[in-house]
């Protein structure tokens, strides 16, 4: 399993203004990072950037230079504080970002990715069953191409949001599995008037469908999926989360199902 491959978030030097009469050169004056526009990823240096509490974004956003770094509960809650010109920049997943920036006119995303990253399905250390047939249940729906199937219909141009139907002719009374989700992360969680959808949703379900086994839901903060998963409230916690080494002390993954890209969406 790939490990997140950070860009390089390289300190900007300054500007130097050059002027004079004959060969005379004023002294070089040097333009305050907080000043500059944001152009690319090298520009976040020094700005006020906002991110989704606990996400990948935010634990990789520590590293920019002298940057003042703002997490909010919602990633929408960032998208308002952008809007609102109290941050510069939010830092957050691609697919949620072109769903945002399609919800709010006078917003853009950088074109050059911030951070690569692979979604996993995290479960309890102790519970070494229940992610080996978790494993075998997405292997199967990689080979028959159920995944891709279901990515297809919330992503790309063609997504009609069809959500996955359980096969209802298979026997699920081998137990349940609950999953603990953030229903703020469209197109992977979100919610459809009271009932939760995405792709991870869809996901879950046809694992449950391999595996003989009932789908419960609990959506809950971010930060409080997986403190679910190791005090047993929850069996796995399913919501686009990645692999990171501070998350591998606290929980087991599953492979990954997914890539994706945490992107940089700032005002036009």
């Amino acid at each position: 399993m790939k490990y997140l491959k950070k860009l390089p978030i390289l300190m900007l030097t300054g500007l130097f203004l050059l002027s004079g009469a004959g060969c005379s050169k004023q002294e070089e004056e040097e333009i305050p990072l907080e000043d500059l526009p944001i152009t690319s990823i090298q520009d976040l240096s020094g700005k006020r950037i906002g991110t989704q509490l606990a996400t990948t974004g935010s634990i990789c956003a520590k590293d920019i230079e002298n940057a003042s770094l703002q997490t909010f509960i919602k990633g929408r809650d960032a998208i308002s504080a952008l809007k609102q010109e109290k941050v510069d920049a939010v830092i957050i997943d691609s697919e949620p970002a072109k769903v945002f920036v399609s919800e709010n006119k006078g917003l853009k995303i950088l074109p050059e990715p911030f951070v690569q990253e692979e979604y996993s399905i995290a479960y309890h250390k102790d519970n070494t069953d229940l992610g080996a047939k978790i494993n075998g249940a997405l292997e199967t729906l990689k080979e028959n191409g159920t995944l891709e199937e279901i990515k297809t219909h919330w992503i790309g141009d063609e997504a009609d949001q069809v959500s996955y139907q359980p096969n209802t002719s298979k026997s699920h009374t081998n137990g349940k599995i609950i999953m603990a989700t953030n229903a703020e992360f469209p197109p992977y969680e979100s919610k459809d008037g009271e009932e939760i959808v995405g792709i991870d949703v869809d996901m879950m379900l046809a694992v449950c469908d391999e595996l003989g086994m009932e789908l419960e839901i609990k959506n809950m903060q971010f930060d409080s999926i997986i403190p679910s998963i190791k005090s047993g409230k929850a069996d796995v916690g399913v919501a686009g989360i990645s692999i990171t080494p501070e998350r591998e002390e606290e929980v087991a993954f599953t492979q990954s199902y997914a890539t994706s890209n945490q992107v940089v969406i700032i005002l036009e």
